[in-house]
């Protein structure tokens, strides 16, 4: 009998977390096969499949990189050497200028010991105030308006294996068929309503299935989500029972929708309103049935108006009582493979650990009690991602930055802009595993070790809290993270003991930092993950986790869901006769976020090798442009390459561009930075821009 060697971990890449075995071949490299498990039920998509090449890719950094001065080249050093002139740039500069000279970019991507290691010392080793993660670009819409309607944010507040026994499920600005594609089994039972301006692969799905495709112009999903509230209240589908029970404010929110009568939302949306009654109708039959959710994701919620769209969406879901029900509900899906986790305990800019507000008296207490630190000595509130971002060098802000596990040069909006910002600092250090396009701007780069190398936890798309399982050593001379913030915090002034670098012990710590939060995690030990329960948050010490949030009552102290009232308003610019065209962008089944990994995988950049516009032949046509032809599309902030995509099912007025790609080739030197007045999301998903035949060769 041959003796099986492999090691069950989970997928480094999105929220579905699919579970998997790393099997080591003779020659040390490991192969990624599918595990079975409630998510991926023994499935993998195309990244996961080829997630363990990363691990061995050609230009993998195994040693400190440093510059001499600005204008040097980056050479290997000793990590001594490195981390020494960290620390003494770091605490020349706080010196000169005060602690919120400092600042640190985290990720959504770290696991949650590194995530509330790298909160700690960004307000205890560094005194700073100015902390944010890319998350804030993921996420932070369907929080804010969780937590306005529920009181409590978990993107699924239920198991991902009940929606897939419901009648019909609703996705607005979701596309799983091609960001998730082990989740499209459990979409197969159900009849699928797609919201999506482009004719996605989910949305194809949907209509194969018997199901709706609804394609709103770009940036009027809250507009469609008003008028399919108002169609399906006149249409008799509201709960009242449920209303009057379990919610506040409904007449409100239907002052605002009932001015969204179909033929009205059609003008402003483009979508007929014999489909937003029929969608409704659909909904609201399978909701009688306690058999229907609604699902959010990016495509919906990366607007400057994205709380309140995520707000409307929520609206629609209580009228028809779906939230609190076993077999119905709404739920975000996050992207980032700790999206849930890594904004939970301490990376936001306004958060503790455990969910809690910084600003909050008790909670500053409480986390200051774990650490040993008086709470004064707590910073308070910093700024968001792309305002720290913006603030950076000349801007005004910090002079120098700590970036863990991110690409803003890359993921960022206005990424010229913010290119220029980050080249202004006067002191850049990364910690990556390759030289990222952000990376390669850094005065110190330090080589971490990747997800196969080191254990830890991650919170997936449901808030289950999973363990990740180191399958293999690290390349010589390559740290984890939680070993680098440990010595760069002792050479900063901390006792050594106060940052601990085994993974189980911060999870010890971070469960007494989190108990009595929202997201308490203080029951999720090692042992009970390795025996493989399923641990919902929240999980308190000695009790059962919460896979169902909300069945007896909201997290509001009167036990109610609030609805909001929300108007729709137009996007942050429009088009005009120079900017003709809305582009809108998105991910594609074979990369990730901005491609630092994937784009190094032969199989995957053989598949997507360049980034593309997707187009309608007409709109191509008035352009001058054929299919294959490299474009050029130009915003009122910058420019980006791409090749012509011929899509007939394309709307005329609007392009599609993944953001994958970089340099001349990032969807992202096009977005627009405009912020939302609560959740601060820049506006990804919809700008002006004007589409010509590209004059480079």
């Amino acid at each position: 009998m041959t003796q099986d060697t492999s090691t069950r971990t989970h997928c480094p890449y999105c929220a579905l977390q699919c579970a998997m075995h790393l099997q080591p071949g003779d020659d040390g490299t490991l192969t990624a096969r599918p595990a079975d498990f409630p998510t991926n039920r023994g499935g993998l998509c195309r990244k996961g499949w080829t997630s363990a090449e990363v691990l061995t890719v050609p230009d993998r950094l195994t040693r400190p990189l440093m510059r001499k001065d600005r204008n040097a080249d980056l050479v290997e050093v000793d990590w001594d050497t490195a981390l020494d002139h960290i620390a003494e740039r770091l605490l020349t500069l706080r010196a000169e200028s005060g602690p919120d000279t400092v600042s640190v970019f985290g990720s959504g991507g770290l696991t949650n010991e590194k995530s509330y290691t790298l909160g700690k010392f960004a307000r205890l080793a560094l005194g700073t105030s100015q902390i944010d993660y890319n998350g804030r670009f993921c996420m932070s819409s369907a929080a804010a308006g969780s937590v306005k309607a529920f009181g409590l944010d978990r993107g699924m507040p239920f198991p991902l294996t009940d929606v897939g026994t419901s009648e019909v499920v609703l996705l607005a600005g979701a596309n799983p068929a091609e960001t998730m594609p082990p989740m499209m089994g459990h979409l197969s039972a159900p009849t699928l309503i797609v919201i999506d301006p482009r004719r996605s692969a989910t949305a194809q799905a949907a209509l194969a299935g018997g199901g709706m495709h609804l394609a709103p112009r770009p940036g009027t999903d809250l507009a469609l989500a008003l008028g399919l509230l108002h169609a399906a209240h006149i249409g008799g589908h509201t709960d009242h029972d449920y209303v009057a029970a379990r919610t506040t404010d409904f007449d409100r929110a239907w002052e605002h929708a009932a001015a969204w009568w179909p033929e009205h939302t059609e003008q402003v949306t483009g979508v007929p309103a014999t489909q937003i009654r029929a969608a409704a109708d659909l909904l609201g039959r399978a909701a009688a049935h306690r058999s229907a959710y609604i699902l959010t994701g990016r495509g919906t919620e990366q607007h400057s108006k994205g709380t309140d769209t995520v707000s409307a969406w929520i609206n629609l879901a209580l009228a028809l009582g779906l939230p609190g029900r076993q077999g119905s509900g709404y739920g975000c899906i996050t992207g980032q493979g700790n999206g849930q986790g890594g904004r939970e305990h301490g990376q936001k800019a306004d958060q503790l650990p455990g969910y809690r507000k910084i600003d909050d008296p008790a909670a500053r207490a409480h986390v200051a009690g774990v650490w040993g630190v008086d709470p004064d000595t707590l910073p308070g509130p910093g700024r968001s991602a792309f305002e720290l971002l913006d603030a950076l060098g000349d801007g005004g802000g910090p002079r120098a930055m700590l970036l863990f596990g991110s690409n803003p040069a890359v993921s960022a909006p206005d990424a010229d802009h913010v290119r220029a910002r980050i080249a202004s600092l006067d002191f850049l250090v990364a910690a990556d595993f390759v030289l990222s396009e952000t990376a390669a701007m850094a005065d110190v780069v330090l080589p971490t070790t990747q997800w196969a190398e080191e254990s830890g936890t991650m919170t997936n798309l449901e808030g289950r809290i999973l363990r990740r399982n180191r399958a293999t050593a690290p390349p010589e001379g390559v740290r984890t993270d939680l070993e680098i913030l440990s010595a760069l915090a002792t050479r900063l002034g901390q006792p050594a003991q106060r940052f601990p670098t085994d993974p189980d012990t911060v999870l010890a710590e971070l469960g007494r930092a989190s108990s009595g939060g929202a997201a308490d995690y203080s029951g999720a030990t090692p042992q009970r993950l390795d025996d493989g329960e399923a641990l919902y948050w929240p999980v308190r010490a000695g009790s059962a986790p919460t896979p169902r949030l909300f069945l007896d009552s909201f997290a509001h102290p009167d036990g109610r869901a609030r609805f909001q009232a929300v108007e729709h308003r137009p996007p942050a610019e429009d088009t005009d006769p120079d900017y003709p065209l809305l582009a809108t962008t998105g991910r594609l089944m074979g990369h990730y976020q901005s491609g630092a990994q994937t784009r190094r995988v032969d199989e995957l950049t053989a598949a997507e090798p360049d980034a593309y516009v997707e187009v309608h032949p007409d709109t191509a046509a008035r352009a001058g442009l054929a299919h294959g032809q490299w474009a050029r599309l130009t915003s009122r902030r910058g420019h980006t390459r791409a090749r012509v995509r011929l899509t007939p099912t394309a709307r005329l007025d609007t392009v599609f561009v993944p953001f994958h790609y970089a340099g001349e080739q990032a969807a992202n030197n096009l977005t627009n930075p405009a912020l939302d007045p609560t959740s601060r999301m820049p506006e990804f998903k919809v700008a002006a821009v004007r589409l010509e035949p590209d004059p480079a060769p």
